[in-house]
């Protein structure tokens, strides 16, 4: 089978092999598994190789490199409209040539792999759409109009769409689906640890300001001046970096917040094994692996209410849903670091619901969306 990869996603070429983000990379190939050929379509823009990329394990890849494109301003739109007559060749080319087309959305690639993919309704095909799924949630117009075109069964014939949740009034193409990132085999016993002593927080994504590191320090930075024993660590790179070093360094926060950057997984699996709780204030998720990660390893999730990490939550019976008040959520997690019996509970059933979701079952259900 020759299986067409169609996604935004950054890649860089070294010692012969193509690699990329590894969360992303490590899913495909997964997908890779069950295919002889891999065409991708995707820029090449990555330089060097840092510890949070990882290269495909495939051995017959057919890369296709196209220009990357967007349209934040007046003079990339008009840039962007002489590059994209020659990515959409590329897209048709390689869908033209393959037995399975798979989209990655939602993203600029994702959209122009909408549209043409309707030029292939024979083929079979899936779609990612790893992003907020609900229809009711402000988001770009590009990502309105994917989810629009997925859900569509007339311009997606032969399409199984994956999306995170499960959401009312869905078409029958839309098939509720999840991620993983561990083995059966690595189900190793943990158990919530106790509360005593310096309480723990760990931040896991990239500073950027949707995914609102500040508002995470900002809590632990609360708690700390309210008299509790408590602790960040701040995993990854991004555009805020040099302001969290100026908030931190300007509020004398030194000895309670450190940012490691970005680290590999088995460093950020530690750091969910001893910390307490893991902290995610963003403003957009699809299904967000740093929550089930934590959740895996009994690090206890204080999380936004957005797309289905309610669902994962249970509505706050194993994990915390922040109303990004800062006073109010703060007022939450005092409740929590207060009350050993609720937090126990809490944790043990984060890790009994997240250790649901291993890479064993992932892979099986992705032979069979692959066989069917």
């Amino acid at each position: 089978m020759t299986f067409c990869l169609i996604t935004h996603v950054p890649h860089g070429f070294q010692n012969g092999e193509y690699y990329a983000y590894s969360p992303y990379v490590r899913e495909m190939n997964i997908w890779a598994n069950y295919v002889d050929k891999i065409i991708v379509v995707a820029p090449l823009t990555l330089k060097n190789k840092t510890a949070i990329e990882i290269p495909y394990s495939h051995q017959n890849i057919d890369f296709r490199t196209v220009a990357s494109y967007h349209f934040l301003s007046l003079q990339s739109a008009l840039q962007s409209m002489f590059k994209l007559p020659k990515v959409v060749l590329e897209i048709y080319k390689a869908m033209r040539q393959a037995d399975h087309i798979h989209l990655r959305c939602p993203g600029n690639m994702g959209l122009l792999g909408c549209l043409v993919q309707v030029l292939f309704p024979s083929k079979p095909k899936t779609a990612k759409y790893a992003g907020n799924w609900d229809l009711k949630a402000k988001q770009p117009l590009s990502y309105r109009l994917q989810k629009w075109i997925l859900s569509n069964t007339f311009l997606t014939k032969n399409m199984q769409v994956l999306v995170y949740g499960e959401w009312e009034n869905s078409t029958k193409n839309i098939k509720p689906f999840f991620t993983a990132s561990y083995f059966e085999k690595d189900k190793i016993a943990v158990s919530p640890k106790p509360l005593t002593g310096k309480i723990s927080f760990v931040f896991v994504g990239t500073l950027s300001n949707g995914k609102q590191p500040l508002y995470a320090i900002q809590l632990v930075e609360q708690l700390y001046k309210k008299g509790h024993d408590v602790a960040l660590t701040v995993f990854g790179e991004g555009a805020e970096r040099k302001s969290l070093e100026e908030y931190i360094k300007i509020n004398h926060l030194e000895s309670i917040i450190s940012l490691q950057g970005n680290q590999n997984q088995e460093t950020v699996k530690e750091a969910y094994i001893k910390n307490h709780f893991v902290v995610l204030p963003s403003l957009s998720e699809g299904w967000p692996k740093v929550i089930a990660e934590g959740m895996f390893w009994g690090c206890l999730p204080i999380a936004s209410p957005v797309s289905c990490v309610p669902n994962m939550l249970d509505n706050g019976n194993r994990g915390l849903l922040l109303e990004l008040q800062l006073a109010n959520d703060v007022a939450q997690i005092e409740s929590m670091i207060t009350d050993e019996k609720r937090y126990q509970t809490q944790v043990n059933s984060a890790i009994q619901w997240s250790r649901q979701y291993t890479l064993d079952v992932f892979e099986n259900e992705i032979k069979q969306l692959l066989q069917s």
